[in-house]
């Protein structure tokens, strides 16, 4: 999908884009629709209303968020205790850490930081590390549009380093998307003779990042296996009654359960 966008010249236009196809605004152009329907057709313009109205509030909630991620990402489990001790006696293994987005500038820091989802999955991959005994590898470039400045490999390799004491042994910083972690990270370990790959990222983002490195293994002709290690994996499902009110955090994760479909949908 990043293909086409740059193809067409729209990378600057991809934020704009994506504020239109997810919540709220297709339930508000929705309400606009009955609002115009009303004097002439009133059932049909308040059911559409109604629809509307539910479609804004259950978009901004966390139990919409956590059934939408469910049943569209299918997200994989955490490692067990087990997996994880199989794989402290695995040979020829990397734990693979993917981006997920640059703070530019963060004044606190006088520098460029992470995102809080590039912070996790790097705190959770160097915690398997420790577990493990596995080197680590963190792949993030520059997403189409960026600013220039440190890509987020390099600074992920400088807050592995300085923060938690854990230096990466491999840095990939040329990719823009998905796609590109895995083909260049498939490249980039291949050489070295990693077998197994341990990828961390997001569970909700896990699919469609499994996915992508099958692809890039397979056309390079890799004898390469890669197992999930998702960063915040959902638990058994219980929702209580908060969960159906409106919050910050639910609409931001109804909008990334959307947008993760919407990749799965259009192959990125």
């Amino acid at each position: 999908m990043n293909d086409l966008v740059l193809a067409l010249g729209l990378a600057g236009w991809k934020p704009l884009l994506t504020a239109l196809l997810f919540p709220p605004a297709p339930f508000m152009l929705l309400a606009l629709v009955a609002a115009s329907l009303l004097p002439a057709r009133r059932v049909l313009g308040w059911l559409l209303l109604l629809l509307a109205l539910a479609g804004i509030w259950l978009g901004t909630t966390a139990a919409a968020a956590s059934l939408l991620t469910r049943a569209l990402l299918d997200p994989p489990p955490a490692l067990t205790e087990a997996q994880i001790a199989e794989l402290k006696r695995a040979p020829r293994t990397a734990i693979v850490v993917l981006g997920g987005g640059r703070r530019l500038p963060a004044p606190e820091f006088g520098m460029a930081t992470l995102k809080t989802a590039g912070l996790e999955r790097l705190r959770y991959g160097l915690w398997l590390s420790r577990r493990t005994g596995l080197p680590v590898a963190f792949s993030g470039g520059l997403a189409p549009g960026s600013e220039p400045g440190a890509t987020e490999a390099d600074i992920a390799a400088r807050i592995a380093e300085q923060e938690f004491d854990r230096p990466l042994h491999w840095t990939e910083n040329l990719s823009r998307d998905t796609r590109e972690n895995a083909i260049r990270t498939v490249a980039l370990l291949a050489p070295q003779g990693i077998e197994r790959i341990v990828l961390v990222t997001h569970a909700y983002h896990m699919r469609r990042a499994l996915r992508n490195f099958d692809r890039a293994v397979a056309a390079a002709g890799a004898d390469m296996r890669v197992v999930a290690a998702p960063a915040e994996a959902l638990g058994p499902l219980e929702l209580t009654l908060l969960d159906w009110l409106p919050s910050a955090p639910g609409f931001e994760r109804v909008r990334l359960a959307l947008h993760e479909y919407l990749g799965l949908l259009v192959g990125a």
